[in-house]
């Protein structure tokens, strides 16, 4: 492979709803080395739309069909901004990894679905696209979820088993056996990770999130509501797992509350302290030989966050990708070129002692330009 052609570019938009992550990577060294990133906001009304396509509602298909539109559009427009500040042709790039809006995550019922248009992005990019990661690994009796781990395998282990929670809508947890040691890497959905603190943020501050947990900090935790939302089965069952919106959201926390009444800083506090103490549990429960704990995701910038999650995970120290050199908000967009590359090169991307997939498979279809 020549040295253009190890160029790829990872697109992301998650859970968290805030935007769309655009990597241009070249994966021909030891380590991926980042040229150019980018980030596209939603507007107002494609947040609004992505949200309540999440749930089942008047002409969805249509509403989905049309969506996906837009969004692929900005996945263009962010690959175009990548290509422009590196300097490169769209012709040097192999080959473009696009993950879709997941809407719903159902593996138990067989089927995942993420809103993209892959086939419009090569049109408007001129590059090939491979995108719909997570079917073939739910065709394959696995949950499709968390693609990340072997990425985090890649570029996350050391000599020491480590740790290594991303923090975006959903929390999820990789343990990294020491490297050399012949472990397998253990991965699995641990429970909400921004999705309910930006959740009562929007409905209670106004903003689109708690910026660096300040709100939080504010608050203090209740004991009662906090057992409350622990008295969530799917926190107990054991791995592999994965959830999404379509467990954790108002609807759920509304049931949780039970018409009690909080002081909304005093919930937003409880909600913060849920993410740090399912994903403390999670680590100690199925990983207790981590020696310490890297966070990405955009839940690395919540400073309140971060102080309890190092308390729930105590005596481990918990730091941020950036002290590994990579940004926490860069990880998953990385994690997608690479998978398209794992595809491309037709290697397997799941990690079947992650997902519970049958065996190994080449994730992803190929949409060529």
């Amino acid at each position: 492979m020549t040295q253009a052609k190890a160029l790829y570019i990872g697109l992301m938009s998650g859970t968290s709803l805030d935007g769309v992550d655009a990597l241009l990577v070249d994966l021909g060294g030891l380590r991926p080395a980042i040229k150019a990133h980018a980030h596209h906001q939603f507007t107002a009304e494609l947040r609004r739309e992505l949200l309540l396509l999440n749930s089942a509602g008047w002409d969805d298909c249509h509403r989905a069909a049309v969506a996906a539109q837009h969004l692929t559009r900005l996945y263009a427009a962010a690959t175009q901004d990548v290509l422009r500040h590196a300097e490169v042709d769209a012709a040097d790039v192999r080959a473009i990894g696009a993950h879709g809006q997941t809407i719903r995550h159902r593996p138990d019922a067989g089927y995942t679905l993420q809103l993209n248009a892959p086939a419009l992005l090569a049109e408007l990019t001129g590059i090939d696209v491979v995108a719909d990661f997570r079917s073939r690994d739910i065709a394959a009796g696995g949950q499709g979820a968390p693609l990340v781990p072997a990425f985090h395998a890649a570029i996350f282990s050391t000599d020491d088993p480590r740790a290594v929670v991303n923090i975006g809508g959903i929390a999820n947890v990789t343990g990294l056996p020491a490297r050399g040691s012949g472990g397998k890497v253990i991965g699995f959905d641990c429970g909400p990770g921004n999705v309910l603190i930006d959740a009562w943020a929007q409905a209670h501050s106004g903003e689109l999130y708690d910026r660096d947990g300040h709100w939080a900090a504010s608050g203090r935790s209740e004991a009662a509501l906090l057992q409350a939302l622990l008295d969530e089965p799917f926190f107990d069952a054991p791995p592999p797992k994965s959830t999404g919106r379509d467990l954790f959201n108002m609807e759920w926390l509304t049931r949780k509350m039970a018409g009690r009444q909080y002081d909304a800083r005093n919930v937003q506090a409880t909600l913060t302290r849920l993410t740090a103490v399912t994903i403390g549990q999670a680590i100690e429960r199925h990983f207790p030989k981590a020696a310490d704990v890297i966070v990405c995701g955009g839940g690395a910038y919540n400073k309140t966050l971060m102080r309890m999650l190092a308390e729930e995970c105590a005596p481990r120290p918990v730091v941020s990708s950036e002290t590994l050199g990579v940004a926490p908000e860069h990880v998953e967009a990385m994690a997608m070129a690479w998978l398209a590359r794992e595809h491309v090169e037709r290697r397997p991307g799941n990690l079947p002692a992650v997902t519970g997939a049958r065996g190994p498979r080449v994730l992803g279809c190929l949409y060529p330009a």
